[in-house]
């Protein structure tokens, strides 16, 4: 089982524990990205003129719309890998039944020049016989 971890992080100047489950790479991370948005919003004039509860709001919004895009690329991705697999099976079961076929051909060809032979073997056998046959009617 996962043990819980706690990092000391800094988010927006201010000092916070994060506790979770996942690694101490991860939860700076967090910290990072958030901090990240904070700096994104300060090097807007607009931002800076409004009241600490709204700035959260807007931060928060903007989190949310990433998260939400971020979801919305997810299933656009699980949907093209989809759609993937059913070619690359689609292109298997081509190539399998292209194999059928081609052994079928092969099968084929091998009759027709055993049947082939055959006759070649024939046709020297009757011009033999053809040719005994003209000898015995000369004498």
């Amino acid at each position: 089982m996962n043990t819980m971890t706690d990092i000391e992080v800094i988010i927006n100047n201010k000092r916070f524990t994060l506790c979770g489950y996942e690694s101490p790479e991860y939860l700076q991370r967090v910290a990072s990205y958030i901090n990240g948005k904070y700096l994104e919003f300060k090097t807007k004039e607009s931002y800076s003129r409004l009241d600490d509860n709204l700035k959260n709001v807007l931060l928060e919004i903007n989190i949310a719309d990433d998260y939400f895009k971020a979801l919305k690329k997810l299933k656009e991705k699980e949907e093209e890998s989809d759609r993937k697999s059913t070619e690359l099976f689609n292109m298997k079961h081509e190539v399998i039944s292209s194999q059928t076929k081609l052994d079928s051909i092969t099968q084929e060809l091998l009759e027709l020049k055993k049947e082939y032979n055959e006759a070649q073997k024939r046709i020297v056998k009757l011009e033999t016989e053809l040719e005994e046959s003209k000898k015995h009617q000369q004498f």
